[in-house]
């Protein structure tokens, strides 16, 4: 190699100070902090970068960018999915957004690290899976494609993303995910003992007595003296500050439907005619079967023979219904369909839509009025499919859809006419004053007392709009209009603001009693939950211990560790240490918050051999995706942590939420 570089080869030379100079620029880019993040730069609007680690990486390498925007999507949707109430989100949507951050940045590690290891998905994976996979009844129903069109119309107005491109890049990274948990987790395995002590547990019950000491009773009990109370208000003055919120006084006139001059505008025919036109595709009605059925589950991974009990039980009930049987009837007795084996198996009408699974639908949508489908095999096991009615694709006709387009029409027009007038009314309030436009129009201007941020008003349907737009303002604002429910609005203005102050001890005793005994009744739960459980082991005995303490008891029913028990609650909360006890065994203090238990356990059961083999095969596919989960989980956290160390994750902006990355699951 020296002899050859010592020639005089002008490409030689070439490679030479190539080599030499990229040795250079990686020096640099190491050993001087912040040398690389100063010359790139962070683009704007970027929360976080993910790149290869190392210095190809850094300096040759692709990256990946994690929006802002991305970020407060996915935090938003994360929100959504806990159908929390609105007045908790901005407390919680830290959380939310750290955790999107967290989503973000390990979904594009996986990415890398999928490519890293010929995981990729290609455009012809994406395609097989679109096909094949969940939505495959969706985009080919029957096996033709619904074309580019409604393709396009589904991903954005169903799934809510801006592109065709963007869904399938979604679908391509989603393969190479999966691919890559089951490269990494491949080796997971789990033992016959395992998950014989899995169904074992999951499938023991138990049956106890429990004493239960509540916290309303605890707080009754404390009844301090007025000195008392006063001295824990003053030393907690900070506390009550702005103990009474702000009110404010709101000046309104209603606008309803019934104050539109000239009334409620009329619909002509020629609308009703012009609407239809307009909208022929709300009144197709695709061609859909009125079905009934039977079903005879079959549990997953069961075995030949329970599956061939099943479809023997499902046979003989066909060969019934082919005698004459009464289909409703047999569904009422012997259908495993919870949701409607007591309507006799009714399910209403079924199309080609796919939501139904393809077996099933395939079934139904072939079947004529009165006829009565063979075994149709699903994963959910044997069904009958009946026909009880059917239509054929149509378009209803203009004369059976005309009052429903008029109550439409009216409504729309309605509404437009509503918002006109109650927008003059507003101009006119605005230039002339809120009386004297109320009565140019013969309305009246109403001033409420002084309400909260969460008051409603009278006379209107809701009007909850209007007192947050109000608690928006300022004292002397224009009149603006804000929407006062169904058919009306409403003309305010704000017409006095009482601002948050702290109350007197006379005004506020009740509320200072309240926190006075909230702070105490924690410690006397849990010191008397402690001596109940110290006393009940000492006797060995819950019910005399209870007597002495004045403790009521109670007895459960047999539960398992899905069950809920009256001031005890889920078994699968502090309740659940009466799984680990004997026959006889005390538990100690079980602290619920608002109340707490001790308990004896009068009765145990472990699950039948029928029922540990029935829950065999679902305990190991449980206990199996555990382990993969935590094998995945330790895999990309170490990955995480490596790119984090090696400078390969960069958080470019960061407002809220983690400083960087943080351990996946937190």
């Amino acid at each position: 190699m020296i002899r050859s570089l010592q020639k005089d080869n002008r490409v030689t030379k070439a490679v030479f100070a190539v080599i030499i100079g990229f040795a250079i620029v990686s020096m640099v880019v190491y050993l001087v902090p912040g040398l690389y993040d100063g010359v790139v730069g962070t683009p704007q609007g970027v929360y976080a970068t993910v790149r290869n680690p190392g210095v190809f990486g850094r300096i040759l390498g692709d990256t990946t960018s994690i929006k802002t925007t991305e970020v407060a999507q996915y935090a938003q949707s994360l929100a959504q999915r806990q159908n929390l109430p609105a007045q908790y989100l901005p407390f919680l949507m830290p959380r939310f957004e750290a955790q999107a951050q967290q989503v973000l940045i390990a979904s594009a590690v996986e990415d890398r690290e999928g490519e890293r290891l010929g995981l990729t998905a290609t455009d012809a994976d994406v395609q097989h899976e679109l096909h094949q996979g969940q939505l495959g009844q969706i985009f080919f129903p029957n096996g033709e494609f619904i074309g580019d069109e409604k393709y396009r119309a589904f991903v954005q107005n169903q799934l809510g993303l801006p592109s065709v491109a963007d869904f399938e890049g979604k679908v391509r990274q989603e393969i190479t995910s999966r691919r890559l948990v089951q490269f990494v987790t491949a080796g997971a395995n789990v033992s016959d003992s395992a998950v014989r002590e899995l169904v074992r547990k999951a499938g023991a019950k138990v049956k106890f007595d429990y004493a239960v000491v509540n916290s309303a009773d605890l707080a009754k009990a404390i009844t301090p003296i007025d000195s008392d109370l006063e001295n824990y208000f003053n030393k907690n003055k900070a506390r009550y500050a702005n103990a009474v919120p702000e009110q404010r006084k709101i000046m309104y006139i209603a606008v309803t439907s019934a104050n539109l001059p000239g009334g409620k505008p009329q619909v002509s025919d020629a609308d009703v005619q012009a609407y239809y036109n307009a909208h022929k595709a709300d009144y197709h009605v695709d061609k859909q079967v009125k079905v009934r059925h039977i079903l005879i589950t079959v549990p997953q991974g069961a075995d030949a023979k329970t599956d061939a009990a099943a479809k023997a039980k499902a046979q003989g009930l066909l060969d019934q219904i082919r005698k004459g049987a009464d289909f409703a009837a047999l569904a009422k007795a012997n259908s495993n369909d919870p949701g409607s084996k007591d309507s006799g198996g009714e399910l209403g009408y079924v199309k080609a839509d796919g939501t139904m699974v393809p077996a099933f639908q395939n079934a139904a949508m072939a079947l004529q009025p009165g006829q009565t489908s063979d075994l149709v095999k699903t994963q959910f096991g044997y069904h009958i499919i009946q026909a009880e009615a059917r239509d054929e694709a149509h378009d209803k006709p203009q004369a059976e859809v005309a009052p429903e387009i008029r109550s439409i029409l009216e409504q729309q027009n309605g509404g437009k006419a509503l918002q006109a007038f109650a927008s003059q009314v507003a101009q006119d309030a605005a230039k002339n004053g809120m009386d004297k436009a109320a009565a140019d129009h013969g309305l009246k201007a109403t001033t409420t007392d002084a309400i909260a941020s969460d008051a409603t008003v009278p006379g209107l349907p809701d009007s909850a709009q209007l007192v947050q737009a109000a608690f928006t303002g300022k004292k002397g604002d224009s009149p603006r209009l804000a929407p006062a429910g169904q058919g009306a609005f409403a003309v305010y203005q704000v017409a006095d603001v009482q601002p948050a102050h702290a109350p007197s001890f006379a005004d506020w005793k009740s509320h200072v009693l309240d926190d006075y005994r909230a702070e105490q009744v924690p410690q006397m739960l849990q010191a008397k939950l402690g001596m109940l459980a110290k006393r009940a082991h000492a006797l060995n005995d819950l019910h005399k211990a209870a007597a002495e303490m004045n403790v009521p008891v109670k007895s459960s029913d047999m539960v398992d560790r899905k069950g809920n028990v009256p001031d005890v609650g889920e078994m699968s909360g502090p309740a659940s240490a009466a799984f680990d006890l004997p026959k006889g065994g005390i538990s100690g203090p079980l602290n619920a918050g608002g109340s707490g238990t001790v308990l004896q356990v009068t009765d145990t059961a472990q699950p039948t051999a029928q029922e540990a083999a029935a829950t065999f095969a679902t305990q190991r596919t449980q206990l199996l995706e555990q382990q993969r989960a935590e094998m995945f989980g330790v895999y990309m956290q170490t990955l995480i942590d490596s790119y984090t160390k090696r400078g390969a994750i960069r958080i470019a902006q960061q407002k809220t939420g983690p400083a960087g990355p943080q351990p996946l699951g937190t």
